[in-house]
């Protein structure tokens, strides 16, 4: 009779640190991070039609515009993994994000209108915003498989997978036209 009850004792232990781990430091932060991700997701598709219209390159224009339909989908699928988790959508401001907008914000105003050298002062912007993304959701998908939820992982995988062909198809913008252009130009050129 002593050995069942160590048993069960055991699977209640088994049970009970399963749902510890649903509250654990971890866990809090997962999600904690995941809120900051919704923010700074939310924001940027404000910020998003602001760089396209501030850019005269068309195929740089048209990347912005792609990028936002594909924020749009990635804030869908962090409503989608925060009913997997079983708590409600919410953001908390993204201090990190907020800067990088307003400093993408100064890009635009610092640089004359109508040129690539603004081109390219907007894909610094982007860039440094894509490489935000890429470490936070890095991050989420790592502390998602290690708390157990290899589900939430592959979702966010697939928004990381994103992150990085935005960046390098804006590397490969910068680098086949808008820089070489913007070399070119002087301060003559501004309009």
């Amino acid at each position: 009779m002593a050995k069942n009850t160590r048993t069960s004792s055991t699977k209640r232990s088994a049970a009970s640190t399963a749902t510890q781990d649903d509250h654990s430091l971890l866990h809090d932060l997962f999600l904690d991070e995941l809120r900051d991700i919704y923010w700074a997701e939310k924001h940027l598709t404000k910020a998003l039609p602001k760089f396209r219209k501030a850019t005269t390159n068309e195929e740089l224009a048209a990347a912005f515009e792609t990028h936002l339909g594909e924020t749009e989908e990635q804030i869908a699928r962090l409503e989608e993994v925060f009913e997997m988790m079983e708590v409600p959508a919410r953001a908390k401001k993204c201090e990190g994000m907020e800067g990088l907008v307003k400093e993408g914000q100064q890009m635009i105003e610092e640089t004359p209108k109508g040129t690539s050298t603004r081109d390219a002062a907007l894909i610094i912007s982007a860039q440094k915003v894509e490489h935000y993304e890429i470490s936070a959701y890095g991050s989420l998908v790592q502390l998602a498989k290690t708390i157990g939820r290899t589900d939430v992982a592959d979702i966010l995988a697939e928004t990381l997978e994103e992150e990085k062909a935005t960046d390098q198809l804006l590397t490969e913008l910068a680098i086949s036209s808008i820089n070489i252009e913007a070399g070119n130009e002087d301060e003559e050129d501004e309009e």
